[in-house]
């Protein structure tokens, strides 16, 4: 296609901003699923859930996901606080593609050592954040190794995907935009206002990047960290406060209009 100009660009951009972020986005996303609930740590944990296993067809991702909550009894904070080991036995057939109930078992025991810590998963995550220096990559790093200091098997581990290692982490990057950006629209939550949404890096998948790259505003031919990264650096040219509420345009033109 013909390149465009940066204001050009920006104009179109914002345009599909204005079209997909809005409430009548949310009931056919995963989002949907966190919207159900209105107390925070409900919010956060039916949010880290869904992302978690948010790939796929996603009337498959939003049938698991319901399930999932389910058999949390439809109150995760409160199951996540009081559950015991005997009460993971109704998991033991829950299934998304790849993830399976043990790898089910290891998310909820990580969520239980959190939320029994004063602060819950925003504290982790801000911590994280100020301790590598708002490097986002090293941060999520930084909370993939308390995950990983669980017993776990190490088929689990590529549940939660490693940026150090080159993994474009999809899904991180969608809970967090989800938990940080807050606009008037109301899709993303925007619960924790300690962390800025400048800081959060571009989701990135197959969609997304093929119509940045016909857009030409990402060069990487491969959809790892290094590409969300060059992505997020010139989204930041458009709106250095708020790069990845582009992520709505992205995703409409690739996924909705199959640009």
């Amino acid at each position: 296609m013909k390149a465009m100009s940066h204001q050009d660009l920006k104009e179109f951009l914002e345009e599909k901003v204005r079209l997909y972020n809005r409430p009548d986005f949310i009931p056919l996303d995963p989002v949907s699923i966190p919207h159900l609930f209105s107390k925070k740590e409900d919010i956060e944990i039916a949010a880290f859930l869904t992302a978690t296993i948010a790939w796929g067809q996603r009337p498959v991702i939003l049938k698991n996901a319901r399930r999932l909550i389910s058999l949390m009894d439809d109150a995760p904070h409160d199951f996540i606080l009081n559950f015991k080991a005997k009460d993971l036995k109704r998991f033991k057939m829950f299934k998304h593609r790849t993830f399976q109930a043990e790898d089910c078992f290891i998310f909820l025991r990580h969520l239980q050592a959190i939320y029994h810590s004063p602060g819950g998963l925003e504290k982790l995550v801000q911590q994280a954040i100020a301790e590598d220096d708002d490097d986002l990559s090293r941060a999520i790093s930084t909370w993939r190794k308390a995950f990983c200091s669980i017993p776990h098997l190490v088929r689990t581990e590529k549940h939660f995907p490693n940026p150090e290692k080159g993994s474009a982490s999809k899904r991180m990057n969608m809970f967090l935009r989800w938990m940080v950006r807050k606009d008037k629209n109301g899709v993303d939550f925007g619960l924790w206002k300690n962390i800025s949404p400048s800081l959060l890096v571009c989701p990135l998948d197959v969609h997304s990047g093929r119509v940045a790259r016909r857009l030409g505003i990402l060069q990487r031919n491969q959809n790892d960290w290094k590409a969300a990264a060059e992505l997020t650096a010139f989204l930041k040219v458009l709106d250095p406060s708020d790069p990845v509420k582009f992520d709505f345009a992205l995703f409409g033109l690739g996924v909705s209009e199959k640009f």
